[in-house]
């Protein structure tokens, strides 16, 4: 199997057209149409310490969720990580290929995942929808718990099952959380949607300070970061890889990306 026919699949179920306007989703690094797939290593971020476990496991793709080239390289001279990880990917004819936005919007995608860490019932889209051809998609997914818990069980609950050192949250609730609204990655904007649907929570990745304020009994706010919130995107890419392209090997990597050092 080549390297084209997983790319295939992977947008097959998250097709580019899904991905925001600011986004740079797809083919970042190497070629996808003659090559035959060694094996793919799947990651949040691509790093310089991701491409060598890729070269370590003998994989000649990298699926991240994060682009590697999110802004335009004028010049490539090593000076950086994403410069040395391009460098290297290209030495090892290593293809990279990113799937973003377009994964987060997509059925299924990564806020469904993070709804299935946590346990919801019938997730489904909220927020403003976007349909490419026959495919529909949204930046949030709202689900229900299983039983309602007080505000405090739920932050714990979330805590464990995303093995968050700290949350950043809100007054805690006084009424039960039932309803929960999600948004992978930064979803701050999809803060009043969730509000006007009737969410008891929020679960995003990260929120500006300000955008805190006067939500006190309105809604639970659950920020757990960036990482932790996307951090089982690798395991929908083994999933998808798996079942559509059989007899590809693929590793989870290994190598822990969050820049952030929590003392």
């Amino acid at each position: 199997m080549n390297i084209k026919e997983v790319v295939n699949a992977l947008e097959r179920f998250a097709p580019l057209p899904l991905q925001e306007g600011f986004d740079n989703a797809g083919l970042q690094v190497g070629l996808t149409e003659t090559q035959e797939v060694s094996g793919a290593l799947l990651c949040l971020d691509v790093t310089e310490k991701v491409v060598d476990e890729a070269v370590a496991k003998g994989c000649n793709l990298i699926v991240s969720h994060h682009p590697l080239l999110f802004h335009a390289l004028k010049k490539i001279t090593g000076k950086d990580d994403v410069q040395r990880a391009v460098v290297k990917a290209i030495k090892h004819d290593i293809t990279v290929v990113s799937m973003h936005t377009n994964m987060d919007n997509a059925l299924g995608g990564v806020n469904y995942k993070i709804a299935e860490k946590m346990g919801l019932l019938e997730p489904r889209f909220f927020g403003p929808e976007k349909t490419v051809g026959d495919v529909q998609g949204a930046s949030g997914v709202m689900g229900e718990l299983k039983e309602p818990m007080t505000a405090n069980d739920f932050l714990a609950m979330v805590k464990q099952r995303f093995g968050v050192d700290c949350i950043q949250a809100n007054e805690l609730l006084l009424r039960p959380v039932k309803k929960v609204a999600i948004c992978g990655g930064a979803g701050a904007f999809l803060l009043s949607d969730a509000i006007a649907e009737g969410a008891d929570a929020f679960v995003t990745g990260e929120m500006h300070y300000h955008e805190y304020f006067g939500h006190e009994q309105q809604i639970q706010i659950a920020v757990i970061g960036h990482y932790q919130s996307e951090q089982y995107t690798s395991e929908l890419f083994k999933e998808i890889i798996e079942r559509e392209c059989p007899g590809v090997n693929c590793y989870l990597t290994e190598v822990n990306t969050n820049p952030i050092v929590y003392v």
